[in-house]
């Protein structure tokens, strides 16, 4: 039989492509939605027909075992998070309840469901836990590039309730011996990335402006570094680490960091513009603890796992700029949940 996998967060970006990833290894794969009205369950209906949705809400623990029970997934991605940064500050509160407290409730949720009351070695028969852990973690970083031994100074609301969640599953797997594992992921981008993270920001700036839809792009510390990566290549590394036969954490990145500043640069290249006549550095827009540097060290995922990414930084660029480029022209709403290339 198929195997069966059941994934949280499946109306974002990582949520589409990780869904793609496992319909094409031969998964019957499951969505978790919340009941009310969501806007975004349209276009993954739209975009991935053969995904089967269940009713669950990481704030509520009792819907999340009804999901587990219902589904009997072989394998759970929790990728359901508030993942933007600056409004983890605006929304604390929130951010820590579904970052942070919705992987106790996953975890309790596969535990309950799977009977497991005292520790035990993990069978392989048990459900197997992926959670989405974040470089965000690192936050004030100590060394450079960060492995999976660096230790964590989160810097913003988001990256504390990461920590969080990263440590409560390292817990579940040492004190009850379930399959639970992290991945440390990097930031990866896709032409799905939402409208208001910096890289989706630029390219569509980059977009507007060629096509004459606006004059300017605000931004603010063009010198923060990032190791940049793809999500389509990304998601591959995440079903890996649970077909491994003992769980373990892994970093995930290309081990190469680009600036802000050479983020703009590559997208107003790949409309034929220069960028210092449109681009305008604002101090209101530098977060309240800024994180300057981070860079990855995937050699244990590259060893153990197998995994390297595909996709450079300046292809990925492009591949953005590209499709903001053909979304606008034909007349879409890139800021609309309903609009996915």
């Amino acid at each position: 039989m198929a195997r069966r996998a059941l994934i949280t967060g499946i109306t974002g970006q990582d949520g589409s492509y990780l869904a793609e990833h496992l319909l094409d290894q031969g998964y019957d794969v499951w969505g978790l939605v919340r009941g009310q009205a969501n806007p975004r369950v349209s276009r993954v209906r739209r975009l991935l027909q053969d995904v089967q949705l269940v009713r669950g809400d990481l704030l509520d623990q009792g819907s999340l075992i009804s999901a587990v029970e219902r589904v009997q997934p072989d394998e759970v991605y929790n990728l359901g998070a508030i993942s933007f940064v600056p409004m983890s500050w605006e929304q604390a509160e929130l951010t820590a309840e579904v970052t942070g407290m919705g992987v106790l409730r996953m975890l309790e949720a596969i535990r309950v469901c799977s009977g497991v009351t005292s520790s035990r070695a993990p069978g392989s028969a048990q459900i197997r836990f992926y959670q989405a852990s974040s470089s965000e973690m690192f936050g004030q970083v100590r060394e450079t590039p960060q492995n999976e031994r660096t230790p964590f100074h989160p810097r913003s609301p988001y990256g504390v309730a990461k920590a969080y969640g990263h440590f409560l599953t390292q817990n579940y797997r040492e004190s009850y011996g379930m399959f639970a594992v992290s991945g440390i992921l990097f930031n990866h981008e896709s032409p799905r990335r939402g409208a208001e993270f910096v890289t989706r920001k630029v390219t569509l700036a980059a977009a507007r402006i060629k096509l004459g839809l606006a004059s300017e792009l605000r931004l603010g510390n063009l010198e923060a570094r990032r190791d940049w990566g793809y999500a389509g290549d990304y998601v591959q590394a995440m079903r890996l680490m649970l077909q491994v036969e003992a769980p373990e954490d892994y970093v995930i990145g290309t081990g190469r960091t680009h600036s802000v500043r050479e983020l703009v640069i590559a997208a107003f290249e790949a409309v034929q513009l220069d960028w210092e006549r449109y681009v305008i550095a604002d101090q209101t827009l530098h977060r309240p603890a800024e994180v300057d540097l981070l860079c990855a060290d995937p050699k244990k995922a590259r060893v153990q796992l197998g995994w390297e990414p595909a996709v450079t930084f300046e292809e990925l660029v492009a591949m953005m700029v590209e499709s903001d480029v053909r979304l606008l022209s034909e007349g879409a709403d890139p800021e609309q949940d309903s609009s996915w290339p």
